[in-house]
């Protein structure tokens, strides 16, 4: 595509590029360019048309916030909101639940939650019970 715009906005490489339509031809091009640069002068009047309404309304909500007594700042202040937005805090490590013995001898904890240490399921696998390693 690129070529395509390097070819269309430089002048003697355009007029290489064309030199083989006829005159009718051209004039198609011309009336189908027109009507495309006709729809992007439309469409970019109405963009800042829709933009000095919309800064308008920026300008008369700022003058209405301020015939209020209001600044900005008591805008954005969610002290009084109430509580519909939920605020998530970290939750509080779980107990453990099971105690172990690892490969290299040491004493280790379990909260039963996410996944099974190696040496519980090894010991499982051999044919012990789960409730064999709670902490009582």
């Amino acid at each position: 595509m690129s070529e395509f715009i390097s070819i269309l906005t430089h002048g003697r490489r355009l007029k290489a590029a064309i030199k083989e339509l006829s005159v009718e031809e051209l004039k198609e091009v011309q009336l189908k360019l027109g009507k495309i640069i006709d729809d992007r002068i439309q469409e970019e009047a109405e963009l800042r048309q829709q933009e000095a309404e919309k800064l308008e309304k920026i300008a008369a909500l700022k003058a209405a916030v301020a015939d209020a007594g209001l600044s900005p700042e008591d805008l954005m202040d969610t002290s009084f909101a109430g509580t519909s937005a939920h605020i998530k805090r970290p939750r509080s490590p779980k107990p453990a639940k099971y105690t172990y013995t690892d490969e290299h001898g040491a004493r280790k904890t379990w909260t039963g939650q996410g996944r099974m240490p190696k040496a519980i399921v090894k010991a499982l696998a051999e044919g012990a019970s789960l409730e064999q390693f709670l902490i009582k």
